[in-house]
């Protein structure tokens, strides 16, 4: 499968962006979907997934209850709503994504497909 990450921007504190993975190739529904984030010089952060079966979703810790993660399967698409953005989200965004299994959604080496990444700059 074919992933292709969009949707990135600069916004300030406490806007809003709609990041979109759109996939091509194989059959999206049996993929789990996983958002990652990097800034220089750390390592690739878990962001968000949402399993193959599309039965549930994962968050990290600190943007519980601001982003969201969701699916269209008809249209082949995940997307990560971000809400009250703050400084420390920006980061270059990335989609993955796993076939038919959700073991190990927060682990970034565990997925077998990346698509480049988006920047998001979010401004104090």
């Amino acid at each position: 499968v074919q992933l292709q990450a969009s949707g990135g921007g600069f916004v300030q504190a406490g806007g809003s962006l709609r990041l979109s993975c759109e996939a091509s190739g194989r059959t999206f529904s049996s993929y789990t979907v996983g958002w990652f984030r990097q800034t220089p010089g750390k390592e690739r952060e878990f962001v968000a997934a949402v399993t193959w079966t599309g039965g549930s979703t994962y968050y990290t810790d600190s943007v519980k209850g601001r982003f969201t993660i969701s699916r269209d399967n008809v249209k082949n698409i995940a997307y990560l709503q971000m809400n009250s953005l703050e400084p420390e989200d920006t980061a270059v965004y990335y989609c993955a994504a796993k076939f038919r299994s959700s073991v190990s959604y927060n682990d970034n080496r565990w997925y077998d497909y990346w698509g480049r990444g988006t920047q998001v700059t979010v401004s104090s």
